[in-house]
């Protein structure tokens, strides 16, 4: 972009901001377009406009601190003003040491430079005196003093400057700064740090210069006593420090360190707040990155920093200062508003508490989201109501309740499509209509204006009739009852039960079986319309997987689909397809409990795993369980014997035993030091390379950096495009040294991917878990578009792709796949099945694109069409990789795709054709992979389903295995005029050809032709 398209979009940018300045990615938008316009004018403005609005990290105060220095006048009190003042807000967002740092360098800096001046300017007054310099620099010492191993830069800083003046002070000065000197090093030996031998003996070499002789060893053993309590504390750490220092800082890496300091018994209030500022600080920095949900990391650090001052009683100017951070923070957090309302109710400031409740509803993506508007509204609506009752006020002082939640329910209709499904704001001032305020019509009105709204929400309706049945109108009741049954709800049985329980309590016998008919009769109209949705939706996800992948029968996902239209019968027979307890959205869109969904338990391979070096060449795995006996259960170790060095790998059951594992780094087994890290630092994670590339050219590409403890390849049975793998080597430094390969072009115009296989990246980087982040959307209008979906699932979370499936002229087929960047995001759009789209109820349900080709199993039924170009692959290696074998016999044949059963070494390839099956099977010499040779026969005939006519007997013991036995006319026999269907077997005889013999009604028997044969068929002679 040049430099006039740049300002231009500058000034459009500008405009958006001024719109919606709690937007952050505006801002980020805007320094970056105005880096490119290369002013530094407009960089402070840009800056400067940011930290209005948002607070900011050392990313953007540190430059902003820097233009700031450039452009004042250092000489002058007030250009000095200027930049102190800015160092203290830039010091009010986030915990930043670089900043601290910066601080402190301004402030011993300009202190130097005045005291070197022959005259100070007379209008600094006493500005950068010694007396006014050492209370600001312990001030910025203070605020990163708790990091536990970042601290020590700006305490040594202090101290340093502290003994130069010491060295520099008159004979009377000497002996009160030599007393405050001391007492600064024996508060810092109490205190937790990374360098605490270092401080030790600087306090040793303190004492040997200003403190008498006789008393040196005596000071010392105090001081040694002194800081054990801390010692131990920062040992009991560095584990977890190391730790979170090899995961570069990962937020889940400050989750686990938060949640291990929350399980003691006793919680650390010097260290806890630290660390949670440094999590917090972290997380911002990433979401500046736009790194997917560090903003929801960022609020979930906030909310448990702001619940543990509050439950530690942290004093009210500390925990003031905290809530205010925390909502320039996070603005658009519901959650963050209503603890802070809270505790200026607590405070008793009135004032404040209008004022945060103003400025929450000011930021706009706050009140364009429900699940955020919400909890501000409940608690200003809480304190108002706590403010009548305490005042004792009549009705009319109700009015200070009821106004914000009617207003907020305006502007959740207005502004928000879905409105909130959980009338959390209806329920609450119905409460407050019906139970406190004496206000029966209020509420009455206010639900009948709701369930106008929410026309199809089960929840709306019952809340309606509850109103009315509580104040005794039972008429009006049973009219709206009678009105709402044959309607299209979301939840239709949960009304028709709450007419039913309304009936037998109030109603007559005339009324009870009216009751009864009219549900029967509604019964029959949804049944059959769920019905007709789940043969239709059932039909096209038979046809489009029958299309995409090739070989799936179309009845088998059809009886899949009749099996879901089963399950609606069974729930509506019943009418209670929920317990009464069970919250459901209303506005078509029921909230479908997660915990519905199994999920099996994830092996979590990468962060489970820690790589051995160095390893004498006599190691044992007894001697690897017993060095790591002590860190936790142990679910696999693997030892590698490479050219030159024996590693091994050694996987744990739980990813919190790694942290104690990396302390064994350096530890002797059988005298020899061993080196221990975390697997993925020496893993490459390798995309975009030729489609020609395999296991070998991978080898010989990377081999030259260090020796390759191993290459993985990803499974092609999902998605055959799939072209990546992992390069492990047997040291971090190989790893580090092959980065310099990424974005080399291995073909013109193909740069490679190359980067350090970190797990915490991985759903960025691969498609592996892809099935359990898709869903399949059936019931589509014909004109919704590709739009239309991602607007209504991005609700839910980041949507990676949205699969539309177009017919030939280019209109939907009423269904499509949605696929997620998280699992938990899939799960979570379930509850927008039966959801109202274009004027149609759409179904959603999990995708499954591996869709019962195998059944997982080699004797799994498959069609008869892909049993005919599949081969089945006997005696593999233990732990085959599929991709590897994949390309092996692509080598020799077209494959399309392997799924390899650990258990029984066998694999199942299924390739293009019956003849690239027919070309595999005829090869005539043996594959060899990893050393072994592979045993390769037709599948159609192994496991060809009961029904086949043609049958295959078990080979008799000492009978070759692995025969080709072609297809013989026999086998299939014609059907014409004058033609009897034969019954065929299939044996084969030790010592014999094949044969085929095929059984009739006369009894004629004819044998089949032998491979030779069959070549000379295929070559046409």
């Amino acid at each position: 972009m040049d430099e006039v398209a740049a300002l231009e979009a500058l000034a459009n940018n500008l405009s958006l901001i001024t719109e919606n300045p709690y937007d952050l990615s505006l801002h980020i938008q805007n320094v970056r377009l105005e880096r490119e316009t290369g002013m530094e004018d407009q960089e402070e403005a840009v800056l400067d406009m940011l930290v209005t609005y948002w607070a900011a990290g050392e990313q953007v105060w540190m430059p902003l601190i820097d233009l700031r220095v450039k452009n004042s006048n250092l000489e002058s009190p007030e250009g000095l003003q200027s930049v102190l003042e800015l160092f203290e807000k830039a010091e009010a967002d986030y915990l930043s040491i670089p900043i601290l740092k910066r601080h402190l360098e301004f402030l011993l800096e300009r202190f130097n430079h005045f005291q070197e001046l022959d005259a100070r300017p007379k209008d600094l007054e006493d500005m950068f005196t010694q007396e006014w310099t050492r209370p600001r620099i312990e001030n910025v010492v203070a605020q990163g003093i708790a990091h536990l191993t970042q601290s020590y830069v700006l305490w040594d800083l202090k101290k340093d400057w502290e003994l130069e003046r010491l060295e520099e002070a008159t004979a009377d000065e000497k002996k009160a700064l030599a007393q405050n000197i001391e007492t600064m090093f024996l508060e810092r030996l109490r205190q937790p740090h990374s360098n605490h031998d270092e401080t030790f003996q600087a306090y040793s070499s303190f004492t040997t210069n200003y403190k008498p002789a006789d008393q040196y060893e005596t000071l010392l053993v105090q001081a040694s006593k002194l800081r054990a309590q801390a010692v131990k504390a920062y040992q009991k750490r560095e584990s977890y420090e190391s730790s979170l220092t090899q995961a570069d800082y990962s937020l889940e890496g400050y989750a686990y360190y938060l949640e291990f300091e929350k399980r003691g018994k006793k919680l650390d209030l010097f260290l806890l707040p630290a660390l949670y500022e440094r999590a917090i600080a972290e997380a911002d920095r990433r979401r500046f990155a736009d790194e997917p949900n560090a903003g929801t990391a960022l609020v979930i650090f906030w909310i448990g920093y702001l619940d543990f001052i509050r439950t530690h009683n942290f004093e009210d100017n500390i925990r003031y200062e905290i809530y205010k951070r925390a909502t320039r923070s996070v603005p658009s957090s519901g959650e963050v508003w209503a603890r802070y309302i809270r505790f200026l109710e607590r405070l008793g400031h009135a004032d404040e508490v209008n004022a945060a409740y103003s400025s929450a509803l000011s930021v706009k993506p706050l009140t364009l989201d429900s699940d955020q508007l919400v909890p501000v509204v409940f608690a200003k609506a809480s304190f108002e109501r706590r403010k009548v009752e305490r005042e004792e006020i009549d009705n009319e002082g109700y009015e200070g309740v009821l106004l914000p939640l009617l207003e907020a329910q305006s502007l959740i209709r207005e502004k928000i499509k879905t409105g909130d499904p959980r009338l959390r704001l209806e329920k609450y001032f119905s409460s407050i209509c019906l139970d406190a305020a004496n206000l029966p019509e209020e509420a009455i009105n206010m639900w009948s204006a709701t369930v106008r709204h929410y026309k199809t929400s089960y929840m709306a309706w019952i809340a309606y009739t509850d109103a009315l049945i509580r104040l005794g109108m039972y008429d009006q009741a049973r009219n709206v009852f009678r009105e709402i049954a044959p309607k299209n709800l979301d939840w239709p049985e949960a009304v028709w039960e709450a007419w039913t329980a309304f009936e037998q309590v109030h109603g007559s016998v005339e009324e009870l079986e009216d009751c009864f008919d009219r549900i029967e009769r509604a019964q029959k109209q949804v049944n059959a319309k769920r019905a007709k949705d789940a043969e239709k939706a059932a039909l096209q996800a038979a046809q489009f997987i029958t299309e995409q992948q090739g070989g799936v029968p179309l009845a088998e996902a059809s009886a899949q689909g009749d099996a879901q239209m089963e399950v609606d019968h069974a729930l509506s027979e019943g009418s209670s397809k929920r317990k009464a307890e069970d919250e459901v959205p209303a506005e078509g869109s029921k909230k479908a409990r997660i915990d519905q969904v199994p999920s099996s338990l994830k092996r979590d391979r990468e962060n489970c795993t820690v790589f051995v070096a160095n390893l004498p060449s006599n190691t044992s795995e007894e001697d690897l369980r017993l060095l790591f006996k002590d860190c936790g259960p142990i679910r696999e170790v693997k030892i590698t014997s490479l050219s030159n060095s024996l590693v091994a790998t050694v996987e744990f059951m739980e990813r919190d035993s790694v942290p104690a594992a990396l302390t064994k780094d350096k530890k002797r087994i059988h005298d020899e030091e061993v080196v221990v890290h975390l697997a993925w630092q020496s893993t490459l994670y390798v995309t975009n390379f030729p489609e020609s590339a395999d296991d070998e050219f991978i080898r010989t590409l990377f081999g030259k950096y260090g020796v390759l403890f191993d290459v993985r390849w990803p499974s092609k049975k999902f998605k055959n495009s799939r072209r990546f793998c992992y390069v492990q080597f047997a040291s971090p430094n190989s790893a580090k040294a092959a980065l310099e390969l990424h974005s080399t072009e291995i073909e013109p115009g193909l740069p490679l991917s190359v980067l350090i296989s970190n797990p915490e990246r991985k759903k960025d980087r691969t498609d592996s878990d892809a099935n359990d982040r898709e869903i399949y959307v059936a019931g589509l209008a014909r004109s919704v578009t590709k739009q239309d979906l991602e607007k209504l699932f991005s609700t839910y979370g980041t949507v990676k792709e949205v699969r539309l499936v177009l017919d030939d002229k280019g209109q939907t087929r009423g269904f499509a796949f949605v696929e997620f960047q998280q699992e938990k995001d899939a799960l979570a759009s379930l509850s927008a099945n039966n959801h109202e789209l274009k004027k149609r109820r759409i179904a959603v349900t999990l995708a499954d694109t591996r869709v019962k080709a195998a059944k997982n199993h080699p004797s799994g039924k498959r069609s008869a069409e892909v049993r005919n170009r599949s081969i089945r692959v006997r005696g593999l290696p233990a732990g085959t990789q599929e991709g590897l074998l994949q390309q092996i016999l692509s080598k020799h044949a077209q494959v399309q795709r392997v799924e390899v059963f650990q258990d029984s070494h066998e694999a199942i390839a299924e390739m293009e054709n019956p003849a690239e099956a027919g070309k595999l099977l005829l090869l005539s010499a043996p594959i060899v992979f990893n050393g072994q040779t592979l045993q390769l026969s037709e599948e159609s005939l192994e496991s060809a389903p009961p029904t086949h006519r043609a049958t295959a007997s078990r080979p008799l013991p000492g009978a070759p295995t692995g025969l080709f036995v072609p297809r013989t006319a026999a086998s299939r026999p014609r059907a014409g005029l004058g033609s009897k269907r034969a019954r065929a077997t299939v044996s084969a005889a030790p010592g014999t050809n094949t044969t085929f013999t095929a059984a009739s009604s006369t009894a004629t028997t004819s044998t089949a032709k032998g491979q030779d044969d069959f070549r000379k068929m295929l070559g046409g002679a």
